[in-house]
């Protein structure tokens, strides 16, 4: 896949298929468009395209506004993207000057003109141009009258419930880890660098990798204890992660720490990515260290357990 951060770098000679928006979480829904980009690019000879924006529209928009967290960082979105078949990605960078770009403006000026698209693949509810007023109705006009042909596809269901990446992202922050999986084509996970903590899980024979995120805008699970996978370069262990605020030390501060089964290496200031899998219990508060060992002994044996089905 190659991906282009300008326009102005994309070949004139490439005659594309395109598909645009966040992609967040490239979700199942997101996978159905751009794999029909990609079919519709090897019958035709064209060439498939995503266009996205970054940041996010409201991050720029409303930066007042800290609410709106995302399932994927771009690199996490890049990766994913990676993995669908697509030929070319272009990461346009969203600025309040390119909000105000109308809807026409947007198709001619970026999408033919520059990206030389020849045909187009839409979702159900598909949005575009300066606040949102293109829709499906617009783009049937132009596709006329700028020369590519247009498709749109069908809201994708899973037990009758439409996928979207809101609804992803409110099963994350329920804490319903399993859900969200069924929803995306992967593991819900965050990436970040292991760093030092206050030793207290090493005292009590549970070591940690306390893990501190590089993308402020990550979303997360609700607080408790899951059965994760940890992906540490190219080895991968199973374990049990615990994210809130530890009520147990008394400190309240929040952490996100994993103990990582049958593993003992020294991996301080690397970078590791842990997949969520289930959502085991509450964060509690224990009465002491001895009933926290204790129950941690317990969540222990309740992920191995999960994991060997």
């Amino acid at each position: 896949m190659k991906i282009y951060h300008s326009i102005e770098e994309f070949p004139s000679d490439v005659k594309t298929v395109i598909t645009t928006g966040t992609f967040d979480g490239v979700h199942k829904g997101h996978r159905v468009v751009i794999n029909r980009i990609n079919d519709i690019a090897h019958k035709n000879g064209l060439q498939s395209l995503v266009f996205t924006l970054n940041p996010h529209p409201r991050h720029v928009l409303y930066p007042e506004d800290q609410q709106l967290k995302l399932i994927n960082s771009i690199d996490e979105k890049i990766q994913a993207l990676k993995n669908t078949g697509l030929q070319n990605l272009v990461v346009y960078e969203f600025t309040k000057k390119f909000s105000r770009m109308n809807s026409v403006h947007f198709i001619r000026d970026i999408l033919v003109n520059k990206l030389n698209m020849k045909h187009m693949v839409v979702g159900f509810d598909h949005h575009f141009g300066r606040n949102r007023e293109g829709t499906f109705d617009n783009l049937v006009e132009l596709s006329h009258f700028y020369d590519f042909q247009l498709e749109q596809i069908q809201p994708q269901n899973i037990e009758k419930i439409t996928i979207s990446s809101t609804k992803i992202r409110k099963a994350i922050i329920d804490g319903d880890i399993m859900k969200a999986n069924q929803y995306l084509s992967s593991n819900f996970s965050l990436f970040g660098k292991v760093i030092r903590g206050n030793g207290i899980g090493r005292k009590i024979d549970f070591p940690t990798a306390n893990i501190k995120l590089n993308y402020k805008w990550k979303i997360l699970p609700k607080n408790g204890v899951y059965a994760v996978i940890v992906n540490i370069g190219k080895e991968k262990k199973n374990g049990m992660l615990n994210i809130g605020v530890r009520p147990s030390i008394s400190d309240n501060t929040f952490s996100i720490e994993v103990n990582i089964f049958d593993f003992k290496d020294n991996i301080y200031d690397r970078e590791i990515n842990v997949e969520f899998i289930k959502r085991i219990r509450d964060e509690k508060k224990f009465i002491n260290l001895e009933s926290l060992k204790n129950q941690l002994i317990i969540d222990e044996i309740h992920c191995r357990n999960f994991f060997a089905i």
